[in-house]
């Protein structure tokens, strides 16, 4: 009487192996997409500061104490440098996708304003700008916005319409 080897794995064993992988699966799955969201957010977060920042610069150095009234515009070096008033991709164009955020700015233009040092007309820059950022296809939706007061707020909806120049917008809450 001769034993017989078994060799490989019995159609249990890979059964019971897929249900392993399935259920840590779906322990890990919705916790992977609250940490991209909670990615995607600080991201946003850290565009409207940088945002602002950028606004605050250009207004001191660039536009005579007037801010820029679009993005590209401050994606546009001024003379004598290479490096523009907002990096990482915000000034490409004036409404930027980032991190799953749409980023767009505007400024309401003022008719005594000077011409500024990168280019913007005369009577283009503004005495305050707002900021906003968006969610695309978020299932728990953190919309952000900041101002000329350099605050950040955070809302339900998208706060880019209400988001006065200056000054607190009628809806959303504050981040500490």
């Amino acid at each position: 009487m001769s034993i017989r080897k078994a060799q490989g794995f019995a159609l249990i064993d890979l059964i019971f192996v897929c249900g392993v992988i399935g259920l840590l699966a779906s322990i890990a799955i919705p916790r992977l997409v609250m940490a991209k969201q909670s990615a995607g957010a600080a991201s946003a977060i850290g565009s409207m500061r940088a945002i602002s920042s950028g606004q605050l610069t250009f207004a001191l150095t660039c536009g005579a104490g007037f801010y820029a009234p679009t993005l590209s515009t401050l994606g546009t070096p001024p003379p004598g440098s290479r490096e523009p008033f907002v990096g990482g991709g915000l000034g490409l164009s004036d409404t930027i996708a980032k991190s799953g955020y749409l980023i767009q700015m505007t400024a309401v233009p003022f008719a005594a304003a000077p011409a500024s040092c990168n280019g913007v007309g005369a009577g283009l820059g503004g005495q305050g700008f707002s900021a906003s950022a968006d969610p695309v296809g978020s299932v728990f939706p953190r919309f952000f916005a900041t101002n000329a007061n350099n605050l950040i707020y955070e809302h339900e909806s998208t706060l880019f319409a209400l988001m006065p120049d200056v000054g607190e917008p009628p809806a959303g809450h504050l981040l500490r």
